[in-house]
């Protein structure tokens, strides 16, 4: 089982977010998703300053068995991209948690943090997948 930073919330659709302090998130998707998608080949980032939509795709992770939606986990502008992805996505392969976060995004309304899981009930969200 990939390890799951006790710092970070996630959605069930694998994202994870970190809050940074100043209505700041940085968004990734979890160690768990990169190892169930592979090898990735391309990654499509937002745009810095698209409003993005708690709940909608805002990216996209492609590898070479499958394309995946990113989904916001909360709504607001976005206001850093990690551009380096686009010449090495593996990065995310690499490391899920740390170097390979896709965006930055100034939230909206810090409240849809609330809905979001803590890492134990990713773990045993996790756990019931393996099933």
């Amino acid at each position: 089982m990939s390890e799951i930073p006790g710092d970070l919330k996630f959605m069930k659709s694998h994202e994870w977010v970190r809050v940074e302090g100043d209505g700041k998130v940085t968004i990734g998707i979890s160690d768990h998703a990169q190892g169930l998608l592979g090898d990735l080949v391309y990654v499509e980032l937002p745009a810095v300053g698209d409003s993005i939509e708690a709940g909608n795709a805002c990216a996209v992770v492609e590898s070479v068995k499958a394309a995946s939606d990113v989904y916001a986990p909360v709504s607001g502008t976005v206001t850093a991209v990690n551009a380096a992805l686009a010449d090495k996505p593996e990065t995310i392969n690499e490391d899920a948690y740390g170097e390979g976060w896709l965006f930055v995004v100034e939230a909206s309304d810090s409240d849809q943090l609330n809905d979001l899981l803590g890492p134990d009930d990713y773990a045993e969200l996790l756990e019931e997948d393996e099933h």
